[in-house]
């Protein structure tokens, strides 16, 4: 992984921010139709004002159990995967995971897909408060065509897996020049169950300021849309940009995966 290791309002809201969703669809594995229904039934204003507050929302119920265990059970198929990174060569922490390889399986195409469109406005409005030139195109497709032309090609969709003692060291998922600011997780294992510790941490760098620390409670199915590197947050004087970092405490038992879907590719 191309890894680069890198006072705001609306701290209350940040810790227990939840976007609901107003209908609950239970659904078969890999069900693409279904799936839209439940992106389209988030509640994108109140995610996209968690965004401005804190960098970050969680969607309560994203997948279902079926669909998280299935994608889970996909880290042990080779033929999924591009690529195979142990952490602990590299200084990112312990534990491991996988690049997805091309075609990507349906059910992490459809998200990749169908989340974009609602995240664009605050991606451009976000660049737009920092003076940040670069402007992201209503569809998918169009932004990937431009990172290809680029030469990122390679997909960046991927699955950790961590057992007793891993952990992640905080991190940002860059992978090239260009870079969609936002990015989603989602917890594929039970806490309490399947694993022990394994929190899902963020920090928030300010300037002339002491750096502050989130943790975003995720059951299994949840999803967190976090910023990729950095967010504007209202000054005195104007926007002035907070640098953000996320990562994963260590596991005390069990074993934890995770699915992380970044929307650019890399070089």
């Amino acid at each position: 992984m191309q890894r680069a290791r890198a006072a705001a309002p609306g701290y209350a809201a940040c810790m227990s921010m939840t976007t609901e969703l107003h209908g609950r669809v239970t659904a078969p594995p890999v069900p693409a139709p279904e799936l839209q229904a439940r992106i389209e039934a988030i509640a994108w204003p109140q995610l996209a004002g968690d965004l401005d507050a804190c960098g970050a929302a969680v969607i309560p119920k994203l997948l279902t159990p079926p669909e998280c265990t299935a994608l889970a059970a996909l880290y042990g198929q080779d033929d999924s995967f591009r690529s195979r990174v142990v952490m602990s060569r590299h200084g990112f922490g312990q534990g491991e995971y996988r690049y997805f390889r091309y075609p990507l399986p349906p059910l992490i195409a459809a998200l990749r897909e169908s989340m974009y469109p609602h995240l664009v406005p605050t991606a451009n409005r976000w660049h737009e408060r920092l003076g940040l030139p670069v402007r992201f195109p209503p569809q998918h497709a169009e932004f990937i065509a431009r990172c290809h032309a680029a030469g990122q090609t390679k997909p960046t969709p991927l699955l950790l897996q961590y057992g007793a003692g891993d952990y992640n060291c905080l991190h940002q998922d860059l992978y090239g020049e260009h870079v969609f600011p936002l990015q989603l997780v989602v917890l594929l294992s039970q806490p309490g169950r399947d694993f022990d510790g394994g929190e899902f941490v963020m920090t928030e760098q300010r300037p002339r300021m002491q750096t502050r620390a989130m943790v975003l409670p995720l059951q299994q199915g949840d999803a967190a849309l976090i910023a990729v590197r950095q967010r504007p947050v209202q000054g005195s004087r104007g926007a002035y940009r907070v640098n953000l970092r996320h990562g994963v405490s260590r596991v005390r038992a069990g074993r934890r995966h995770t699915l992380g879907v970044i929307f650019h590719d890399a070089a």
